[in-house]
Formats: C-alpha cells, sequence, structure tokens
C-alpha cells in the first residue's frame, strides 16, 4: 500500500481544517491553501471528493468555504482516505476481490488479506478529534511538525 499525494494531503487538509474551524464558521479552501502550502486547485479536487462521501459540506457565497458534515469523532482516517480514492490493500493478492486460481488454498493471500484487514482497523480506529487530542503538542507547536 502507498499512500499517494492526494491521500497525504486530504488527511493534512482535514486535519487543517479541524484546527481551523471555530464556532461553526466555513473554512475557505484559500484558508487551507495558505496554512498547507497546499495548491488551492489541488485542494478543491480533493474537497469535491470529500464532499461527494459526505464528509463535508459546502457553503457558497462571501464567507464561504467548508464544513464538516459530522462531529469530528464521527470522522475515521479511513472514511477520509477512503474518499480521497486511496487503495486500502497491502498486495493485490491480498484483496478479496483479486482473482487468483491458488487464492483457495494460498497461504500467502491469507497472510496479505489478514495484513489489509489490521491496516484498515488501525485507519478505522482514528477519528479527527481523536488525532486532535493525541498529537495535541504537536498542534500547539507547529514547529515540530513535519513539512
Amino acid at each position: 500500500m502507498r499512500i499517494t499525494t492526494r491521500g497525504r494531503y486530504a488527511l493534512r487538509a482535514s486535519i487543517a481544517m479541524a484546527r481551523l474551524a471555530k464556532d461553526g464558521v466555513p473554512v475557505s479552501i484559500r484558508q487551507l491553501s495558505e496554512h498547507e502550502k497546499i495548491s488551492p486547485v489541488f485542494l478543491e479536487q480533493i474537497f469535491y471528493k470529500l464532499r461527494k462521501a459526505g464528509i463535508v459540506d459546502s457553503v457558497r457565497g462571501p464567507g464561504g468555504g467548508f464544513l464538516f458534515a459530522k462531529p469530528l469523532d464521527d470522522l475515521t482516517v479511513k472514511a477520509i482516505l477512503d474518499a480521497s480514492g486511496e487503495g486500502m490493500v497491502l498486495s493485490p493478492c491480498g484483496s478479496k476481490k483479486a482473482i487468483c486460481e491458488h487464492m483457495n488454498d494460498c497461504v500467502s493471500f491469507a497472510i496479505w488479506a489478514d495484513a489489509t484487514k489490521m491496516v484498515n482497523d488501525y485507519f478505522e480506529s482514528m477519528t479527527l478529534g481523536s488525532l486532535l487530542t493525541k498529537y495535541k503538542d504537536i498542534i500547539d507547536n507547529p514547529s515540530h511538525a513535519c513539512p
């Protein structure tokens, strides 16, 4: 499994939006772009997918932008990565969709399928709310964060 730039930026932008959102005021693509140094055009593409998946809602007009469609404790990292188009399979032969003549008697398939499930369960267990709590020190001291 390789998380693409789109997936990494979707997660970064979602975390930034969670940090910037105050009192139900929408966060604009411009704000997110400036805060995260991500192209606004790329963010528009990402947020289109996040809106389509029901993770964010959009508000049009002056003062518009994006708001989360659900509470932060209900939005998982897996949902964000899935919405951005990331594949969460470690190996093609570990996918339930794999077509292989050895699938039913292959230990390798079983190992990859188990590992894929563990990774998916891990990302499913993390919510935006829990990330803000767990990584509060990094959030409060951004000079320690990675680029």
